[in-house]
């Protein structure tokens, strides 16, 4: 009872205090000649600081803590093992930690703008927008689309109409679709829905398809700038997010890595200028899995940034569908092709301190000898990393260039407002301007 009372009190300070603030700051606009209805305006103060400051009542019981605790810990205590047996992975994995000593080169990543960051909504119409930058600015691909849009005419933009490939998406069908005829979208990729069910029912598919094609397009800048572009310096290309994908049909993604694997060795054969390609991935089911058996058994330990290759058993314990931790090392040993997995992983600690954060890197599978090299590299580019401490320069600006806010996203979507004007007749149109002009009266309470 004493602490239901104590409790009942400091949720009615709570809300008087915030009251009075509000009040305060209601007086400082009437000085200023900010005037309003002074009765309604007190009462809905009062309920604003009182919905947004006062604590939930449906806490725990007291009485009831005691019991859970006992609970957890009976079940944390009771699942040791576990901790023990992850412990017992990592220990195995600690004689293999490297240090890494900076090396400076050419970094450059490649970056689509996030889903939530490029959707222009006026229903019924949602438009994505599709924009891939690098981390100097450049565009690598622009594009805008709909769920409902026609995949074969999608298909067909991707090609001059001689068949060939327009943009970097199209370079990448012609490249590993063979014949011609099959060139689409729904080839390319099973998670793209095919130009008849599109039609059909339109309002069944799902999507997130549009997401996959902004993917696509990633994955394709990134090809085109391997496969057919030329390289002045030696350059560490980084993407965000690790080499794999199952985003391809069928065996299309052992076809990708290959050509990209055939034109790195191509250009340094003839231009003797060196191309890492590595991904970057924030959070991983591996990272997760052993984050916690890594700091106790001390794996990176402080004085130096230092990485540690993870074996493929170990990554295959943290996947749910362990063909995701088939790399190519697999192929040619009879069981089912590494179709999903082009890298291999590491993980990396770019600071020298314990509690710095640690990434998971992949290195192209080709390259992974090279991994003292290529992680010189990247850690040359990630002590400058700002605002994300440690964590690589190039990718950081890569995604300041392809966010899609503020005045640019204002304009986008006013692109789509006259874009709807545009398809109503005369008379209509200025129902349209209204409905522009109305105000959003549930945003009265933050006044």
């Amino acid at each position: 009872m004493l602490v239901r009372s104590f409790e009942n009190h400091f949720l009615l300070l709570t809300a008087v205090g915030a009251f009075s603030q509000s009040v305060m700051r209601e007086r400082h606009r009437t000085a200023t000649g900010r005037r309003n209805s002074s009765g309604e305006r007190l009462m809905r103060l009062f309920a604003k600081s009182t919905y947004m400051h006062v604590w939930r009542h449906n806490m725990f019981d007291p009485n009831e803590l005691p019991n859970l605790r006992e609970a957890i810990r009976d079940c944390t205590v009771g699942d040791k093992h576990l901790l023990d047996d992850i412990c017992g992975e990592v220990r195995k994995i600690k004689p293999e930690v490297r240090s890494i000593k900076p090396r400076s080169t050419t970094s450059v990543s490649i970056v689509a703008s996030d889903g939530g960051n490029n959707k222009l909504v006026y229903d019924p119409f949602h438009v994505q927008l599709v924009r891939v930058v690098d981390s100097y600015g450049n565009p690598l691909c622009v594009d805008a689309i709909t769920p409902t849009t026609d995949i074969d005419v999608l298909s067909k933009r991707q090609f001059h109409e001689d068949g060939r490939p327009r943009t970097a998406l199209g370079q990448v069908m012609a490249d590993l679709i063979v014949e011609p005829s099959k060139r689409t979208l729904n080839e390319l990729s099973h998670m793209i829905p095919s130009a008849e069910n599109v039609k059909k029912s339109p309002y069944e598919v799902s999507p997130s398809w549009v997401l996959v094609y902004r993917d696509l397009c990633e994955w394709a800048a990134l090809y085109e700038l391997i496969c057919h572009k030329k390289f002045a310096t030696d350059t560490l290309l980084v993407r965000d997010g690790l080499l794999r994908s199952k985003l391809y049909r069928g065996e299309y993604f052992i076809r990708f890595r290959q050509q990209i694997e055939n034109s790195i060795d191509r250009i340094y054969r003839e231009n003797r200028r060196k191309v890492f390609l590595v991904g970057l991935a924030k959070h991983s089911k591996v990272l997760a899995r052993y984050s916690l058996a890594m700091s106790v058994e001390g794996v990176l330990h402080p004085g130096e940034p230092r990485y540690v290759r993870i074996p493929r058993a170990m990554e295959a314990k943290a996947y749910v569908w362990p063909e995701y931790a088939r790399g190519e090392e697999t192929e040619g040993s009879g069981g089912e092709a590494p179709k999903f997995v082009g890298g291999d992983m590491f993980c990396v600690r770019f600071g020298s301190r314990s509690g710095d954060p640690i990434w998971t890197v992949d290195i192209l599978s080709k390259q992974r000898t090279q991994a003292a090299e290529v992680l010189a590299y990247l850690l040359a580019d990630a002590i400058d990393g700002f605002p994300i401490p440690f964590y690589p320069r190039c990718l950081q600006k890569a995604h300041e260039h392809a966010s899609v806010v503020d005045f640019d996203l204002e304009i986008l979507q006013n692109e789509i407002i006259d874009a709807v004007r545009s398809m109503l007749p005369d008379n209509q149109r200025q129902i349209l301007d209204a409905m522009s002009l109305q105000e959003d009266v549930t945003g009265r309470r933050y006044e």
